[in-house]
Formats: structure tokens, sequence, C-alpha cells
């Protein structure tokens, strides 16, 4: 069962964070303005002030240290992650689930953030965000971006239909309907989690998947990998994401075919979720229900309580 945290609501205060890459303090100072103006107060981590060995925002001890303290602060009422870019899974060791799990707050972020989103979902059964960041996507987001990610946020409306914005519908691979908890993220995060204590557990769950800037042999090098650990075989449906700079979409569309559709499983791919824009915000950790033959999905419940 979902351990969930309480809706965030204007004025109350988000936790900045940067447990992967860093940013530069001009790229700090607009991430912040854009979440001042979202109508938040913000409480800005030491981490988005580092730097670490060129890519990383801190040593790893640190980054996971704020994060833990993130989590226990009662008065920072969600986690909000600065950017992606690498390092979030060197703290999945260095993190005190025990003490997150006494503290459930809603955590946004997405990309190398796919990282934490498992590893709560799994050892803390906590969902989460896989929505835009304040560095990489809110400074320049389009109105649509920033209502979704703030919509869920704030509890929602479950049964909720979510559809791709505007005019680009989602495609059917396989068609079919399933049923199961929201899993996944970014494919490269996921991969490399592979034959760790935090592996993906995609039995009886919706998989979904997204990358970008991968070249497609990489896509199905990666792919490939997750079919021989089983994870097509175990999840109930997949959903396929934006792949951004990853080769020609016919290319992918046949890698897709020849590895995912095989296994018979409801596969809906071209949703507007990952490295795009305008931007979907996944509510990861709770039920969905997919309908690939009509190339929509519900959301079943919230990600956070009233």
């Amino acid at each position: 069962m979902a351990l969930k945290g309480k809706a965030l609501a204007k004025g109350e205060k988000i936790g900045l964070t940067a447990p992967a890459g860093p940013v530069g303090q001009e790229r700090l100072d607009q991430a912040v303005l854009v979440l001042e103006e979202m109508g938040f107060k913000v409480e800005i981590g030491f981490s988005c002030r580092q730097k670490y060995q060129e890519y990383l925002a801190g040593k790893p001890e640190d980054r996971a240290k704020e994060l833990n303290w993130m989590f226990a602060n009662p008065t920072i009422a969600a986690i909000w992650c600065l950017r992606g870019g690498y390092g979030s899974p060197q703290i999945l060791p260095l993190l005190d689930y025990d003490l997150i799990g006494r503290n459930p707050k809603l955590l946004v972020g997405y990309s190398d953030i796919t990282a934490l989103h498992i590893a709560l979902q799994q050892k803390c059964h906590l969902p989460t965000l896989h929505g835009p960041m304040p560095a990489s996507d809110l400074i320049e987001a389009d109105s649509f971006t920033k209502h979704h990610v703030l919509k869920l946020a704030m509890g929602g409306n479950p049964p909720l239909e979510i559809l791709n914005p505007g005019a680009e519908q989602a495609k059917t691979l396989v068609p079919g309907e399933a049923a199961g908890i929201l899993t996944g993220g970014n494919l490269a995060i996921i991969s490399c989690l592979m034959g760790t204590p935090y592996e993906l557990d995609a039995r009886d769950k919706i998989l979904f998947l997204e990358d970008v800037g991968e070249e497609p042999y990489k896509i199905d090098r990666m792919l490939t990998q997750l079919a021989m650990g089983g994870k097509f075989s175990d999840a109930a449906g997949v959903m396929l994401g934006s792949w951004t700079d990853c080769g020609s979409e016919h290319v992918l569309e046949e890698i897709f075919e020849r590895i995912i559709a095989p296994y018979g499983k409801p596969v809906l791919y071209h949703i507007k979720a990952g490295h795009c824009s305008p931007m979907l915000t996944l509510a990861m950790g709770v039920k969905i229900r997919l309908n690939a033959s009509a190339a929509k999905w519900n959301m079943e419940e919230s990600a956070c309580f009233l």
C-alpha cells in the first residue's frame, strides 16, 4: 500500500535539492524565481551551490544527507530536484529509508532522478512525480507543463484521464488493456540499476520508459538487457515516452516492435513525457489503467492525499 505525502498548497515551502548534477549561480537564481512565481517559498539546499568532480552537485554523502534532512524537516512540504544529469544512483545506499517512510512527502524530478523514483517506490512504497525540474525545464517551460505538474502535486482529481497536450496523440503499438502501479522512467538509469539492490521490479506493473540523446543501437542494447532480465515478461503493460535526439522515429518503432511487442502486453507509445516540451507529469507508484487500444490511460488514484 502506498504511503502518500500531503498535497502541495500555494504558499508552502519547497525544498530545492540537487541530488545529481550542478548548476551555475545564474541558473539557480532563475530556478528559485520560477518556483516563487508559481506561488511557493523555497528552501535552497546547500547542494544547489556545490560542484564536485565537475559533473556532480557535491559529494554523494553530502547530497544524501541533504535529502534525508529535507524529508525529516517538517517545514518543507515537498522536495523538488533542481536538475538531472548524473549522480542520483550514487546516493541510493546512503539514504535513510526508514526516516523517509516516517516522513512521506512528494518528490518531483525525472531523467537521472529515476533512480530516486524507483528506490522510494520499492523501499518506502512512496509515490513520486516524474515531472519538470526548475533549472532544466521550468525556467523556459510552457503553461501546460507548469499547469500539469501543479495539478498532480496539488492532488489532482482521480480517476483522471491523461491525454497528450496539443494535437499529438499517443499511438498504439500493441492493443489491449491493463492496470497496475506505474513505474519506470529513464531507460539508461533503469539499465544501470540492473543487478543491484535497486533493480526495478516490473511485476504486474505498467512500465514507463523514455530517454534522450542515445543512439538507436544503445536503445536496442538497453531494451535487450531489460528483456533478458524479464522486465517485459513481468510487466502488465508498457508506456513509451519521448525519445528526443535518439534517431529517427521509424527506426525506434522497429526496435520497439522487435523487442517489446512480441511479449503481447498492451503498449502505448509517443507519450509526451520525459525530455520534451510540452511535458506531461506522471504519478509514479500509483495505480493507473492503460487502454492501449484507445491510446489513453487513467490515473486511478492521486500521488498524494488532500
